[in-house]
């Protein structure tokens, strides 16, 4: 088991996050059901898959009996774009900014010697955008991670 295909977040509003990340965002989605009332949206970008789910169907689908609590707040996770330069990046920031995204981080030059910043998402998700001097990309734009 090495390999993740799908990530799924649990989003409040389906049809304001459609248009953030299709209009906004500019990512090729499929829509399941009506775009006025979606029942899954999915993500057909490269590499692992990402979908949207409303968050009262996921927490049930994880346990009728026993359903996860939801909470305002940290979750504990970020989504990370890594760009191919610090022109990306901040291209990527303008476009979240005016799709309606909460900056909370202005990219910047951090510790580790990159370029990053963070904005939210209308449903509060983190999103991380970078950009790296020694990163290098496969033919499918997936950054390769190695221990050099």
């Amino acid at each position: 088991m090495n390999r993740l295909n799908l990530i799924t977040l649990g989003v409040k509003d389906m049809v304001e996050s459609l248009k953030f990340y299709r209009d906004g965002l500019r990512f090729q989605v499929v829509v399941h059901g009506e775009e006025t009332n979606p029942d899954v949206i999915f993500f057909n970008n490269d590499g692992t898959k990402i979908s949207l789910f409303p968050i009262e169907h996921l927490v049930k689908d994880i346990s009728e009996e026993n359903p996860p609590v939801v909470a305002d707040g940290f979750g504990g996770i970020a989504l990370a774009y890594n760009g191919k330069s610090k022109e990306e990046v901040d291209e990527v920031f303008a476009l979240a900014e005016k799709a309606g995204a909460k900056i909370v981080k202005k990219p910047e030059t951090v510790f580790w010697g990159g370029y990053s910043g963070y904005f939210q998402d209308p449903n509060g998700f983190y999103w991380e955008v970078a950009f790296g001097e020694d990163w290098a990309f496969d033919e499918n734009d997936m950054l390769i991670v190695s221990n050099n």
